[in-house]
């Protein structure tokens, strides 16, 4: 008899292969997934304030505070043109966009505050919400609620 076990395992084996590479393609697309939604999810809104701080860099003032839902014509009634100027405009504390970089970001449910870093502790911190893509000073740090609790423990020590 000889020959009778040289296929012993064979389609075991071919098997446990079939399972192992499905295993792996799963858990590929899902780390793949989970890199998309962590890459995606506020891609507009960081992409929001990118496009404010070209505006400014360019010196297009007018542009740059249509990004805050107001208009020179028509401006916000607690935020005029001539105090957004005196905030980014060219004499404001900050004229140099280009020393701007985004030290952090939180997502937060109904929009996303950056943390903007001019120098070791000079920040400014905005908020873009995800509806509208407007742009406005975040008076926090981190997620709030609609009572001002932070909605994010984890935040308090990651600063």
């Amino acid at each position: 008899m000889p020959g009778f076990l040289d296929n012993y395992g064979v389609s075991d084996a071919r098997r446990e292969r079939k399972v192992k590479l499905w295993v792996l393609g799963c858990l590929g697309a899902l780390a793949i997934a989970l890199f998309g939604y962590w890459f995606w999810h506020d891609f507009h809104e960081k992409r929001q304030v990118s496009r404010f701080f070209d505006l400014l860099q360019e010196q297009k003032y007018e542009d740059a505070y249509r990004l805050w839902g107001c208009d020179p014509s028509n401006p916000c009634r607690d935020y005029n043109y001539q105090k957004f100027l005196e905030d980014w405009g060219p004499k404001s504390p900050h004229p140099d966009q280009s020393r701007a970089h985004v030290r952090r970001t939180r997502s937060c449910s109904e929009g996303v505050i950056q943390i903007v870093e001019y120098a070791p502790g000079d920040e400014v911190l905005l908020y873009v919400d995800r509806r509208t893509l407007q742009i406005s000073f975040s008076p926090f740090s981190y997620c709030v609620d609609a009572a001002g609790r932070n909605t994010r423990f984890w935040d308090i020590f990651f600063r």
